[in-house]
């Protein structure tokens, strides 16, 4: 297995969202560390869902394995929205999800949130705690949106491009619907293509040993 090279065509890092620990109400813990508590009780019993084989949510669940010494079973769904469903119906018993899909249906009452896996609260959900205050510190995972153009693209539309990209960022009503969703833009100063690409280095050297040691590969 080789490690993806990074991309040289990005244009200006968008935005970012960390996951929250989720799990159906019927799984008896009410907090983080009860919940690792049960899985380390219940080895193997347990059925994780993700997205697809090599998702977020499939990464996400092997780093947590790995961080809680606990074992459980993953149920592999064709996209978010299934794995989403079948939480709610109480099918499977956790996953971890972006806000913007999760939180209405924890708002609901429907599914329980453990913790936002970043260093910092959600401003959408300030009543659901960091993991580093939940007791998993340092498990942090977020996924990253950002602007690409086709390879080859001449620089100066390259350059015309990301400036469009960040006058449109820093609108007042853009970075409040950001916010609503659950979305964390990066400084402007980060919105380049030199800061995009070193984001996406950092992400392939923290991320490719594991997702190799675990054997996933993309189907």
């Amino acid at each position: 297995m080789v490690p993806p090279a990074p991309v040289t065509f990005s244009i200006v890092s968008g935005a970012n969202s960390p996951v929250m620990i989720l799990a159906k109400n019927a799984v008896p813990a009410n907090d983080l560390t009860g919940l690792i508590a049960w899985l380390k009780a219940n080895p193997d019993k347990a059925l994780f869902g993700t997205a697809s084989v090599g998702s977020p949510p499939h990464i996400a669940g092997v780093l947590f394995q790995q961080m809680t010494d606990t074992r459980f079973q993953f149920v592999h769904y064709r996209g978010g929205a299934p794995m989403l469903q079948d939480l709610v119906a109480g099918q499977i018993d956790l996953d971890t999800d972006a806000p913007v899909s999760a939180l209405p249906h924890v708002r609901a009452g429907s599914i329980k949130a453990f913790a936002v896996t970043a260093r910092s609260r959600l401003p959408s959900a300030p009543d659901i705690p960091t993991v580093d205050e939940a007791g998993l510190p340092g498990f942090y995972f977020t996924t990253w949106f950002a602007f690409f153009a086709p390879k080859g693209t001449p620089k100066p539309i390259i350059d015309k491009l990301n400036a469009a990209a960040m006058e449109a960022l820093a609108a007042p009503d853009v970075r409040a619907r950001f916010a609503d969703l659950g979305l964390a833009l990066y400084p402007r100063k980060e919105q380049t293509p030199e800061a995009l690409a070193a984001v996406q280095k950092a992400d392939i050297e923290k991320w490719w040993p594991i997702i190799k040691a675990a054997g996933i590969k993309a189907e």
